[in-house]
């Protein structure tokens, strides 16, 4: 097997959770990746895959290679093909996103068919979780989060502001009223959501840095969607992002409280871990930049 066509296996075994998925897309035997990728190995003196009885994943230098490599393969075929057949090769294949799950069920997967449709070649993995994405172990090509991003070995790009709005449902309102301060609201009934990083409950954000955990809350969970359930059926008063909290505002289904205790907004970012992207990862980071561009504007109320 000749440098190019090892550089085209490597590339593929890469994209896949381990050897045998990539010689299944290939075509060929897992006996076959094994040796393209010990050859390379050898030739390079360097490991390109840790490997362990749970899968493959790319070692630093690894990863390096098959941005690279993938941009080498991808010129090389470009020199065979014409005009548009060649941009289709170029962003064919498998992209892997991770997001916290409210925001990309509403949101990013319903946005990402138009991405698909334009580019018939391009596939997508989108994997929902509030817990925060080990993107080497995830093999996670883009990912969005929502607040801090201090990993200094992500490429990482902040597009818009996530706010927090204190809501609730027009029936909760007329059974206990309106609070009309931080004080009143923790007489209400109150709804909590639970970090899953961490098992411990979220505290509610107001202004100024001030932090408060409802003592008695009516409804806990660590699934956001269900706490938004919650509030719509009148359990209690909640904290929601907005793209789960201004659409229903501005429907009429739940009213904000509070607007003047609300705290500054949390940055969203969209990040990616390798330095030099393949033309689909770059442009799915550059959708998503867009797509996700001042959120909470495009959703909020009309004036």
């Amino acid at each position: 097997m000749n440098r190019l066509e090892s550089l085209r296996l490597f590339c593929l075994a890469a994209e896949s959770a381990n050897f045998r998925d990539a010689a299944a897309r290939a075509g060929v035997s897992p006996q076959v990746v094994t040796r393209v990728v010990g050859a390379l190995e050898e030739e390079l003196g360097e490991p390109l895959f840790h490997r362990s009885t749970r899968g493959v994943r790319l070692t630093e230098f690894g990863e390096q290679l098959a941005a690279s490599a993938a941009e080498a393969v991808a010129g090389i075929d470009r020199v065979f093909q014409s005009g548009a057949s060649a941009t289709d090769e170029r962003i064919a294949g498998l992209v892997r996103i991770a997001a916290p799950s409210a925001l990309g069920r509403r949101v990013i997967a319903p946005a990402l068919a138009p991405l698909i449709a334009a580019h018939p070649g391009l596939r997508l993995d989108l994997r929902l979780s509030e817990v925060v994405a080990d993107v080497v172990d995830g093999q996670i090509d883009v990912g969005v989060r929502i607040g801090p991003l201090r990993d200094s070995r992500f490429v990482a790009r902040p597009v818009s502001g996530a706010g927090l709005f204190v809501v609730g449902a027009p029936s909760l309102i007329e059974r206990v009223g309106a609070p009309d301060s931080i004080e009143s609201l923790l007489a209400a009934p109150m709804t909590v959501m639970i970090d899953r990083n961490t098992g411990r409950p979220w505290p509610w954000m107001f202004k100024d840095g001030q932090q408060v955990v409802p003592p008695q809350p009516a409804l806990v969970t660590d699934d956001p969607e269900a706490e938004c359930e919650a509030v719509l059926a009148g359990a209690g008063f909640g904290q929601l992002p907005g793209h789960l909290a201004l659409p229903l505002v501005r429907d009429g289904r739940l009213v904000a409280v509070l607007d003047d205790f609300n705290p500054a907004p949390s940055l969203i970012y969209v990040y990616r871990p390798i330095q030099r992207p393949t033309a689909r990862v770059r442009l799915v980071f550059d959708a998503l930049c867009e797509l996700l561009r001042d959120i909470d504007v495009a959703m909020a109320p009309a004036p």
